[in-house]
């Protein structure tokens, strides 16, 4: 294979980190090595501007750059756009490794490494030697906070309970409600009161818990008011969906604001794919097997889309997905039955995109009745 020759182009690997970033600048045949400060634009302009004259490449020449997704998000993407840099955000894991057992790892070698890969994929057309992340629009984005925002607050008010039960626990107080016990009121194992110090704990607990549980009451209000007057595309497909049975408000919501309301797909296949429902066989040699599903790409839709596998087979039992789920999986044990629910939410997760996409409902699926209820 040989590269595709053009006019002279220069090339950026950034490799990000809390405190600097590193910088790799090349045009193919020449390295330049630069460290600014984190968050530095001007700093980050100006190494661009410096790397042109030192590898000697016009100022109207192409810039086209990389870094990994993470902490830094998509600002510094949508920023270098308006610089006029061809950016591409990275999916992290995509990125091929050295396999041995110690292996030397910096930020040097990390942004070398991306420098490479970069080269690779621009000068010599190797599309496939990594995945590239798409970017959402600033609004799309926006749109997935509130959903994101209220899965933390869920496990941070399921934290404050357990750990409120755990300090009652080690003075033997049992079966009382986490949320509404006064601890100044509250007997120990021997019918006395509690500790001062530990009744103190309890009552801050107790307010942090209170804050948690109203910030949720608020975030719910918001989605149950957008989900009866939809404001924005992914608004409309969520209550699309909730329209089905056994789709409750978390999974609709999910669903449209995570997928549907702002990706394009041409077919199944990158559908489950992106959900981390695909599968990943292993073939060497005379060694053949199936390792379960890649676990890739967005962990908020895959775990919805298992839970309502579950939830459609209770509620749509005469639906061709259901049947099917019967015929392949039924008559097995609790394993078989953990294997086949993944591939009926892969299956499922198909058929809700066209449902959504192309009005087909589901076969034998049917919609709620108008005043059902939503929760599920």
């Amino acid at each position: 294979m040989t590269a595709q020759h053009s006019s002279p182009v220069l090339y950026m690997a950034m490799e990000l980190s809390n405190s600097r970033w590193k910088l790799r600048f090349g045009n193919g045949t020449k390295v330049h090595d630069k460290t600014v400060k984190a968050g530095d634009r001007q700093g980050l302009v100006a190494a661009i501007a410096r790397a042109r004259t030192k590898l000697k490449v016009a100022a109207d020449g192409a810039v086209r750059s990389c870094y990994e997704a993470g902490r830094d998000g998509f600002w510094l993407h949508r920023f270098l756009g308006r610089q006029g840099v061809e950016n591409l955000v990275v999916d992290p894991a995509s990125i091929e490794v050295n396999r041995r057992r110690r292996r030397a790892k910096t930020d040097r070698l990390d942004a070398e490494k991306l420098m490479m890969m970069l080269l690779r994929y621009h000068l010599y057309g190797e599309t496939t030697v990594w995945k590239i992340c798409r970017v959402p629009e600033p609004g799309a984005e926006d749109e997935r906070r509130p959903g994101r925002e209220l899965d933390r607050l869920t496990r941070e008010r399921t934290g404050h309970l357990n750990r409120i039960r755990g300090l009652l626990a080690t003075q033997g107080v049992h079966g009382v409600r986490p949320d509404r016990m006064d601890p100044l009121t509250v007997s120990d194992w021997a019918a006395q009161g509690l500790a001062p110090a530990l009744a103190a704990e309890l009552m801050r607990e107790q307010q942090r818990l209170h804050l948690v549980n109203e910030q949720i009451r608020q975030l719910e209000a918001e989605k149950s008011r957008r989900l009866a007057e939809p404001q924005t595309e992914a608004d409309r497909k969520a209550a699309k969906l909730l329209q089905v049975r056994s789709v409750g408000s978390v999974t609709s919501w999910t669903l449209a604001k995570e997928l549907f309301g702002w990706r394009q797909f041409r077919n199944g296949g990158q559908l489950g794919a992106l959900a981390g429902l695909a599968g990943t066989p292993y073939s060497s040699g005379d060694s053949s097997r199936e390792q379960g599903i890649s676990k890739a790409g967005n962990p908020r839709v895959r775990h919805v889309c298992v839970e309502l596998a579950w939830s459609w087979l209770r509620f749509q039992p005469q639906s061709e997905l259901s049947q099917w789920f019967a015929r392949r999986f039924g008559g097995g044990g609790r394993r078989l039955r953990r294997v086949g629910i993944v591939a009926l939410a892969r299956r499922l997760l198909v058929a809700l995109w066209r449902y959504v996409e192309y009005d087909e409902l589901p076969a034998g699926a049917v919609l709620r009745k108008p005043g059902a209820g939503k929760a599920l």
